[in-house]
């Protein structure tokens, strides 16, 4: 097949009309760069995905990670690709110079890895999480540690993971018993079990740096008593070289039905003497330290999903317009010849659909990463401190809505090649299987409304719901000049107002009421805010298709702007009106499911 990994136009179209990213180079940070740099990165993202990781895609998935009791094995080609990545400074694109990175802004290395995913899928995941574990270290820990963990990372010697989750307590993290005892030397030692630990043993790398969470003895219980350590693979000696074992052991590895070149380990931490660990911060700040790196993760996720939704979307628009099958109804002429299946109605509501989750989804997560960059370089402390206020209050929708919505266009992209969809010879299967992760990873949807409705939506007197609303709303004003755009901007209107309301009974039912009937149907608040946010992204591109047709313009580009048209259309005729039975639900505190009685299962 010969379909694209990414819509260059669409990025385009993101990066520089939508976003604006050109303008980011008026930053003191950014002003060694200009479009052509961004380019010029982007550029090599997509030469390194096709030739490094499209090759061996498939290998990847089907020759899983193995494990002979002693080492985890890798099949050998994803080394040199991972080497190559490296090499590039791909990597480390939005480090600091100083830090060996190329100072990009995130939405520029967000694109140039999206190229990537779409490759090599979870295989990026290795580079990835150790950018996250640096960026953590460089936010968070002494001098020392960033000279003796950061570096070593930054330039691929180390790779670096996070270990959180436990046998006995998943998502609880206030439960963990992972132990941490001070050591004479200000170190600690650290004893423990981690599991699905993404990336915790391989062969990539001369050491991995897990970041730990752990409780020192005589802590507190709960998730105030939990301390954040680096825990190497391997000790290191002053001179940068390695030392000795450090006492973390693979106990095995775990086979996913998805993401299966990205080792899921169970690690045992300092069985004999304990592993000797090095504190990040201060004792029982641990988890505040640790959210740094999984709300980047949870972007990461986002974006992972989003980047997925449109490698199934490209491959199944070209296999449709490629793929002679049957005649439209209107046809009653048996010898007549074979039309490709994209003239089929059904088709283009399958890929209309896909276009309008991914196209969505793409949107929102390259907002957070541009709303993760306004944060720290927006050119005043206000408009920084709004940013932070927008991106801390959306991350459990970049996270959930891209990993639910993604997975249901990777579905549709299955059903447009029909019996080839689901035969690993076309890769919308392995799209569909890896995407399918990614409502789990970092965080279950359920988990994330828990997150959205209890703490996001009341926190600091609604600021970060109020923001979103204030956003919602300038875009409605700045559609009014564009007259096809009326409806839908009406229309939005009324789904903010259904959503003020909604939040309003809810909150009131969770203060007043059964607070665990108010929230039983919190993952359906949560699809409900995420698609009035989509929405919102969408009439944003709306906008600009519209001043862009106003424009005398080259057909393609013609084509380009109304199929974005066409995709708003679709989503506010046929995703938004669900919102009013999402309402009717939380409204109505709809007591179905919290009724429903465990013996009756």
């Amino acid at each position: 097949m010969s379909a694209t990994l990414m819509n260059e136009r669409d990025l385009e179209f993101m990066l520089y009309e939508l976003f604006d990213s050109e303008s980011l180079i008026k930053r003191a940070r950014y002003q060694d760069h200009d479009r052509q740099t961004f380019n010029e990165v982007i550029n090599t993202a997509k030469a390194i995905a096709e030739k490094h990781f499209l090759p061996i895609r498939q290998k990847l998935d089907t020759h899983q990670p193995t494990f002979d009791g002693k080492n985890v094995s890798l099949i050998p080609e994803l080394k040199p690709a991972i080497e190559a990545l490296i090499a590039s400074g791909i990597s480390s694109a939005s480090a600091d110079f100083a830090s060996n990175g190329m100072q990009l802004p995130p939405i520029i290395a967000s694109v140039a890895n999206t190229y990537l995913t779409a490759a090599g899928g979870v295989g990026l995941g290795y580079n990835m999480l150790t950018t996250a574990n640096a960026n953590l270290l460089q936010a968070h820990g002494s001098q020392a540690l960033i000279e003796k963990w950061v570096k070593p990372m930054r330039s691929g010697r180390f790779m670096g993971t996070m270990a959180m989750t436990e046998p006995g307590s998943g998502s609880g993290l206030g439960d963990l018993i992972t132990k941490a005892v001070k050591s004479t030397d200000d170190t600690y030692r650290i004893s423990g079990n981690k599991i699905y630990i993404s990336g915790g043993d391989h062969d990539l790398s001369e050491n991995i740096v897990h970041l730990v969470l752990a409780r020192v003895q005589g802590a507190v219980k709960g998730i105030k008593g939990i301390s954040l350590f680096v825990v190497p693979k391997f000790l290191v000696n002053h001179d940068g070289t390695l030392g000795e074992d450090n006492e973390v052991a693979l106990a095995g590895l775990f086979h996913k039905m998805g993401g299966r070149a990205h080792t899921s380990t169970a690690l045992s931490f300092g069985e004999k003497n304990g592993s000797v660990g090095y504190l990040v911060g201060e004792e029982n700040q641990g988890l505040k330290y640790m959210f740094h790196m999984m709300n980047e993760a949870r972007i990461m996720v986002g974006t992972s999903a989003a980047t997925l939704a449109i490698a199934g979307y490209q491959y199944s628009l070209d296999y449709a317009k490629n793929r002679p099958q049957g005649r439209l109804p209107s046809c009653k002429d048996p010898l007549s010849p074979m039309v490709n299946i994209i003239e089929h109605a059904d088709v283009r509501r399958m890929l209309l659909a896909q276009k309008a989750y991914a196209e969505g989804a793409l949107a929102l997560v390259l907002y957070g990463s541009q709303l993760s960059d306004d944060e720290k370089t927006a050119p005043t402390i206000d408009a920084q401190q709004d940013a932070q206020v927008l991106l801390d209050f959306l991350t459990p929708i970049i996270k959930t809505w891209p990993s639910e919505y993604g997975t249901k266009a990777n579905d549709l992209a299955i059903q447009v090649l029909g019996g080839h969809g689901y035969i690993n010879e076309h890769p919308v299967e392995l799209f569909y299987r890896d995407n399918r992760l990614n409502a789990i990873h970092e965080g279950t949807t359920g988990i994330q409304s828990l997150d959205l409705l209890t703490r996001k939506v009341p926190m600091n007197k609604m600021a970060g719901y109020t923001a979103t609303l204030a956003e919602i709303y300038k875009t409605i004003e700045q559609a009014k000049p564009y007259k096809n755009l009326a409806e839908f901007s009406s229309q939005l209107s009324a789904a903010v107002e259904t959503l003020k309301q909604t939040t309003q009974v809810v909150l009131g039912a969770m203060s007043t009421h059964n607070i665990d009937l108010a929230l039983a149907n919190s993952v359906k608040y949560l699809e409900f805010f995420g698609h009035v946010i989509v929405a919102w992204l969408w009439l944003k591109q709306g906008i600009v298709a519209s001043k862009a047709l106003s424009k005398k313009l080259h057909q393609t580009d013609e084509h380009f702007y109304h199929g974005k048209l066409q995709a708003l259309q679709y989503f506010y005729h046929f995703e938004l009106p669900k919102i009013a039975l999402w309402s009717s639900i939380l409204v109505n505190a709809d007591s179905t499911t919290y009724d429903m009685e465990i013996d009756w299962f």
